[in-house]
């Protein structure tokens, strides 16, 4: 037993933030480095892709692993554990003589990564109520959001000064950086170990949560909000150049738009998310998700083709998803206290394994219009929506 603790420090708080945005900053910072490393090592595009695809993949089977560990053996080592693998990973992807093993090292660095995105989110729940948890948990999806967004063009930059190993080092870099102060200032947050049964009960516990009504409602809500960002960021820089037939160039400062509009919804979540609270908070974010989604489509229809007429009310979409996430999984996680990190491990799946498939395929469905990414933005934010009100009672908590 740990002695309670009643609150986080700011600079803990901020230390987990950075840790949650490790993961997706290291699957994200290679974005730009594809078509070098498809040349370094004389591979075909659908090869080099792999580093990026299979890293998602990783994310998401790991996060499955995280929260069930973390509530048996405890936050701390656990956490400690998952970025020591980061380096490792990191490692060998510097020391990779082949596109195979350089595949490999990208596996093991997402999977170690992957546990910030579930740990962080449990060990505020650990210590915070259902709304207090809300309001932290926003800080900590912001800088994940914001931190791999901003992640590409740091990692353009360092392949073009210098190559595409010059990302991994920096990612070890940052791991190390972030190791170091785990261990000098985090704490053990978790009161009761849950014990680990075996892989049969861990299954049972997932699919206990998953007919968890309320859970269900929250998660599936986490999952769909996340597959309208990812939607968006996978197609638009090819929209941008190929339908709206403007320079790469525009796409950098259009896009600033986006994160911001996040960063927005977050700082409303942070200040009014206890007022209002975690349903009616999500509620609002969903409706604004899809009305933003409906003027881009509206403008569209319009024939105004104008980056602006995209960019700008998909902000707007994003600045509603700034609301719903961090409210969604904060109840998701809330739904079952007493498996706070299964729950997060389970929630993460959902949001990385939704994510990865709709990032996939708006790829297929594109037809040279902004339509099918449209589509799948505005059905993804009607589901999110669909799913919270029809599992989630009305001023559940």
């Amino acid at each position: 037993m740990t002695t309670p603790i009643q609150s986080l420090s700011k600079g803990l708080i901020l230390l987990l933030a950075g840790v949650s945005a490790l993961g997706p900053i290291a699957m994200q910072i290679l974005l730009p480095g594809i078509p070098i490393i498809k040349d370094s090592f004389a591979v075909s595009t659908s090869v080099a892709q792999l580093t990026l695809s299979l890293s998602m993949a990783a994310i998401a089977v790991a996060t499955l692993a995280y929260g069930p560990l973390s509530d048996r053996y405890g936050r701390r080592p656990v956490l400690i554990t998952g970025i020591s693998i980061t380096i490792i990973g990191s490692i060998l992807c510097i020391m990779a003589p082949t596109i195979e093993l350089l595949i490999a090292g990208r596996i093991v660095q997402a999977a170690g990564g992957a546990v910030g995105l579930v740990v962080a989110r449990a060990i505020v729940r650990d210590v915070y109520n259902a709304r207090e948890s809300a309001s932290v948990i926003a800080t900590l999806v912001m800088v994940m959001v914001i931190m791999p967004m901003l992640s590409p063009a740091v990692g353009g930059e360092l392949m073009v000064r210098f190559d595409w190993h010059a990302v991994f080092y920096l990612v070890a870099g940052i791991s190390i950086v972030l190791l170091v102060l785990l261990l000098l200032a985090l704490p053990e947050t978790l009161q009761e170990p849950v014990p680990f049964t075996g892989v049969s009960n861990l299954l049972k516990s997932y699919w206990t949560l998953l007919k968890d009504p309320i859970f269900s409602g929250y998660g599936y809500s986490v999952a769909f909000v996340s597959v309208v960002f990812f939607s968006f960021i996978s197609a638009a820089p090819e929209i941008m150049v190929s339908v709206l037939e403007r320079p790469a160039t525009e796409y950098g400062y259009y896009f600033i738009s986006i994160p911001l509009g996040f960063m927005i919804g977050n700082y409303v979540t942070r200040h009014l998310g206890r007022r209002f609270g975690i349903h009616r908070m999500i509620d609002y974010g969903s409706r604004i998700s899809i009305l933003g989604i409906t003027i881009a489509l509206l403008l569209h229809l319009a024939g105004i083709t104008h980056p602006a007429g995209l960019f700008f009310p998909v902000a707007l979409a994003i600045f509603g998803n700034g609301i719903t996430l961090p409210n969604a999984q904060a109840g998701a996680i809330n739904a079952a206290p007493k498996m706070a990190g299964t729950a997060s491990g389970l929630t993460g799946f959902m949001q990385m394994g939704f994510s990865a498939v709709a990032a996939q395929a708006v790829a297929l469905i594109f037809n040279g219009t902004v339509y099918p990414m449209l589509f799948l933005m505005l059905s993804a934010s009607i589901l999110s929506l669909l799913f919270f009100k029809a599992l989630v009672p009305k001023g559940h908590e």
